[in-house]
């Protein structure tokens, strides 16, 4: 599959990139800049070189015309960047994983944007799109270091089925993460805002702890 990863500069775009790539995925990271996108990528790709990661950089709007299309820009950025693109993500799955949040003190703090959610948000902004809510609870800087294993589950909720399916698929394809549908867009409000928690709770205990959940039958 070749996925496109807008904004895929940051933290969290970087990391997702590479665990797609070692799984065997086409990945195009996405920048305004398309230079310092294909900059990036490199830099990515030279980080492993026995593992010959497919990533390369393009501008934001080449990036959307990939299979499916991950929005990894900061949150507030969010919907100036796909807006200009909603024709050619027109029919497809668009996965956010940006949270709305805020610094203070030793803490973060989740902020509710006007619909509730940043998913919620771009798919009233993408009304021809699928838009899921994925990959919040990853902590990005470990997602980069394809030497060190992740346990972790990872929360999907969409309100196209055809969306979470492939949400769920997608982060199947990573080496020890386990994607779990959780139901339609209304709960990204909350997966969202318990990313605030998740992160101070790694500052206090300097870790870098996700989320497993208990209960489920073993694969």
């Amino acid at each position: 599959m070749r996925i496109g990863i807008l904004g895929g500069t940051g933290p969290a775009g970087r990391g997702l990139a590479v665990r797609l790539a070692a799984a065997g995925d086409v990945v195009v990271l996405g920048s305004r800049d398309a230079e310092r996108a294909a900059g990036v990528a490199a830099g990515l790709v030279d980080a492993w070189p026995h593992r010959a990661l497919a990533i390369t950089g393009a501008s934001n709007e080449h990036c959307a015309s990939a299979d499916l299309v991950v929005m990894a820009t900061p949150w507030d950025g969010a919907v100036a960047t796909v807006k200009p693109l909603a024709d050619a993500l027109a029919g497809k799955v668009v996965v956010s994983m940006a949270n709305a949040l805020v610094k203070e003190g030793k803490e973060f703090l989740a902020l509710v944007p006007p619909r509730g959610s940043v998913a919620a948000t771009l798919q009233a902004v993408l009304p021809k799109s699928l838009v899921s809510a994925s990959f919040h609870h990853l902590p990005a800087s470990e997602m980069e270091k394809l030497d060190a294993p992740m346990a972790a589950d990872v929360l999907v909720c969409s309100d196209h089925a055809e969306a979470s399916e492939a949400t769920v698929a997608l982060v199947d394809r990573i080496e020890g993460l386990r994607g779990i549908d959780a139901g339609s867009l209304s709960q990204a409000a909350a997966i969202e805002a318990f990313t605030a928690v998740l992160i101070t709770v790694n500052i206090r205990h300097k870790v870098h702890a996700a989320v497993q959940l208990a209960g489920f039958p073993e694969a």
